[in-house]
């Protein structure tokens, strides 16, 4: 018998996608709403099958956007050109499969999960035997649960082997065709924590430096310790996002490439990686004030609410975000022990508001290029365009008329020596302010804001040259 004349069974999870279906449902629906959390223990108490019977018939996946392995699906379609019966063959649950298959227009047949039965290694064995018969059919997978299958099967194709799986699956059937993993995890966790992102904690250090003191070492070695918590602390919410995300992540040109949209890692990876960052966070926490942790704690409850529903309400959402720049600046006065400045804080607002706006405004612009009228997993629509420049830069230039406010206050004499040079920061605030906008305006700014200001050179000339003015003033 030829190998064209042998039946190929493909394995769903983990081999024709990178993920896994159930944890994808799972995270959609607990995105859905939070509180499914208490009954999937109560679903899984009657069986993995039924488990992901119930979450299957709740939730609707985009399977157009699920994160395909390119290479494979056109070795299968060559295949199937050729004249082979391809057959997908999963234990995700029949409906899931079908629709997978429906969009795929790929194969003769689907075998699945039903809500009695989870065809999974023995069970799927078994039926593969029952309907090809015994060494009569090929079988593609990837996991080690796989060999069951592969053991009865004629011919085999494995699919991102990890360990030794390959070697294993070998030991008991002919291997012909490896498909290997897209990324090394380790560069993918990397880029899953968003460092690049920490540079925003470098807010713990304003109310230190505001407060002259940025040569004490025991203030700066707590801010130091602050600034790491919070980096460990929103790496977390980061994963948390980014889970959540992930299917309105796949809509978009630049997130689709994120390690979980891409299927570079998969979902569980977060499973793991979330607690760790927090037991992290409070081993840091516990060394500082308490003022700091309830700052930190609040900070956190504050990026949970965002993540869970918040950043999907107009308005609301952009406040939120503003308001989390603020905190980093209320935690780094707890974690020094000095006094907040309200000016400080208004300024944070005003400036961290616009700058937010920035950010929606960027992503409706990204939307409006695709030809789309709205921005996936956001509220806004692309007629909202003009109001949002229009409150972002009104924002913007609130926080620099709170700037000449506090310039002009008698407390600044106490501070500086020479408070008058201190103007000097309100042109160079409006320059940059305008510019944010203007380069906005022109469609090149980036998703952040705040690491555009990071990587353009104008930003960082007006940031040493606004450091030159309050040194001059001191």
């Amino acid at each position: 018998m030829s190998r064209d004349a042998v039946p190929l069974c493909v394995d769903l999870d983990g081999t024709l996608i990178h993920g896994d279906l159930l944890v994808e449902t799972c995270v959609a629906l607990l995105h859905k709403n939070p509180l499914y959390l208490f009954l999937l223990p109560w679903w899984l108490l009657h069986g993995k099958a039924h488990l992901k019977a119930q979450v299957a018939s709740r939730v609707l996946l985009n399977h157009a956007a699920l994160p395909f392995h390119r290479e494979l699906l056109q070795w299968l379609a060559d295949e199937k050109r050729d004249g082979r019966q391809i057959w997908l063959c999963t234990a995700s649950n029949q409906r899931l499969a079908e629709a997978v298959a429906l969009h795929l227009q790929l194969f003769n047949g689907v075998l699945a999960s039903t809500d009695t039965l989870n065809l999974s290694g023995k069970q799927k064995a078994e039926m593969l035997v029952a309907k090809f018969g015994n060494r009569a059919f090929d079988y593609c997978g990837n996991d080690h649960v796989d060999l069951y299958v592969w053991s009865v099967s004629r011919g085999g194709v494995v699919v991102n082997p990890h360990g030794n799986l390959e070697q294993r699956a070998r030991q008991v059937t002919h291997v012909y065709r490896t498909f290997g993993s897209p990324e090394h995890h380790a560069r993918a966790i990397c880029a899953l924590l968003r460092p690049h992102q920490w540079a925003k904690n470098v807010l713990l250090f304003v109310p230190m430096a505001a407060a002259h003191r940025v040569l004490d070492p025991i203030a700066l070695g707590h801010a130091a310790l602050g600034f790491l918590a919070f980096c460990l602390c929103a790496s977390s919410v980061y994963v948390l996002n980014d889970m959540l995300d992930v299917e309105a992540d796949r809509q978009h040109p630049r997130k689709a490439l994120r390690p979980f949209a891409s299927g570079v890692l998969p979902l569980t990876a977060g499973f793991a990686l979330i607690p760790l960052l927090l037991l992290g966070t409070a081993g840091i926490a516990w060394l500082l004030p308490i003022q700091f942790g309830l700052a930190l704690a609040g900070y956190y409850l504050l990026t949970l609410a965002y993540t869970l529903g918040v950043k999907q309400v107009v308005i609301v959402d952009v406040l939120f975000l503003a308001g989390l720049y603020t905190t980093r600046i209320i935690a780094g006065a707890a974690a020094v022990a000095v006094p907040l400045s309200l000016w400080l804080l208004l300024f944070s607002m005003f400036l961290f508001l616009s700058l937010a706006l920035v950010k929606r405004f960027a992503e409706l612009q990204v939307m409006q290029r695709q030809g789309k009228l709205e921005a996936a997993g956001r509220g806004y629509r692309l007629d909202d365009l003009a109001l949002l420049e229009s409150l972002g830069t009104g924002a913007g230039y609130m926080c620099v008329l709170v700037l000449a406010l506090y310039i002009n206050n008698p407390v600044v004499e106490m501070l500086y020596r020479r408070p008058e040079v201190l103007w000097g920061l309100c042109p160079l605030m409006l320059y940059w302010i305008t510019r944010v906008w203007v380069v906005s305006h022109r469609g090149q700014m980036l998703d952040d804001p705040v690491m555009f200001a990071l990587r353009d050179r104008a930003s960082l000339v007006i940031g040493v040259l606004a450091a030159v003015v309050i040194y001059l003033a001191t």
